[in-house]
């Protein structure tokens, strides 16, 4: 009897590898554009409804009697507020399809069994990602609070567009992307390149690094969110390996029932 021999694809090369990251990142680009333009329409409820809430709790909780509205210093102010929450909430609303073509790109360095793990990886992703952005809204009044009580009493907070907008959309940025450091390792793990046993054995370093990450990408600087965000990154480092040492046994299970 003749068995036809299965074709194997062959190994991708280097240019390969950077032809499909220019097309990951091309696509990725045209879905953030794309889900922009509904940040454009939303805009004026995300204003109303979301970001200046925060800032007329504080301004009540401070005893300041003054109306609670963002003031404009320059012609384009306006302009490039909107097209910036535009392209945050694009890049909130194509973050799935980001961490599908992420995973897309991945996956040669994934055996069959891993590649399984492609729809858990991208709704993992999701919502450790929306998580991180609702932790860093929950805690930006404590935050923006603590920020102008540091000024003192003679100062009084007058916050242009740009500058109040910018600071709240990319805390919540940061956070959700910290949040995704349990992804990260997992992944590192999956490929081989680090051990549950060796990120283990460097807890010590990591709970340092995890504070140090945490304080340059969190931008108000305040002992608030720097404790939001570097506690929980501590929980995932210790989550990820806990998924690590299951992911070691499943492969070990497997290789024994193959053998």
């Amino acid at each position: 009897m003749m068995f036809k021999k299965r074709r194997t694809k062959a190994p991708l090369t280097f240019w390969d590898h950077v032809a499909e990251l220019r097309m990951r990142l091309i696509t990725s680009l045209l879905a953030i554009g794309v889900a922009s333009v509904f940040g454009l329409f939303l805009y004026n409820w995300l204003l109303d409804s979301i970001f200046l809430p925060p800032y007329c709790r504080v301004l009540d909780s401070q005893g300041i009697d003054r109306a609670c509205t963002l003031v404009i210093t320059e012609p384009l102010d306006g302009f490039k507020t909107r097209i910036r929450v535009a392209i945050y909430v694009g890049l909130l609303l194509s973050m799935p399809f980001l961490l599908w073509n992420l995973w897309r790109f991945i996956t040669p360095a994934l055996d069959r069994r891993e590649k399984r793990y492609a729809i858990p990886f991208v709704v993992s992703g999701c919502a450790l990602f929306i998580c991180g952005a609702f932790v860093a809204y929950s805690t930006f009044e404590r935050a923006l609070d603590f920020l102008i009580s540091f000024g003192g009493d003679s100062v009084d907070p007058l916050f242009s567009p740009g500058a109040y907008l910018g600071l709240i959309t990319y805390m919540m940025i940061a956070f959700g992307v910290g949040f995704e450091f349990p992804i990260l390792l997992v992944f590192l793990q999956m490929a081989g390149i680090v051990t549950p046993r060796q990120l283990s054995q460097y807890r010590r370093y990591s709970i340092v690094g995890i504070v140090v990450v945490a304080a340059v990408i969190t931008p108000s600087g305040d002992p608030v969110s720097l404790a939001a965000l570097s506690l929980p990154m501590y929980v995932f480092f210790e989550l990820s390996i806990l998924v690590g040492l299951m992911l070691q046994r499943a492969k070990r299970r497997n290789v024994g029932s193959e053998s």
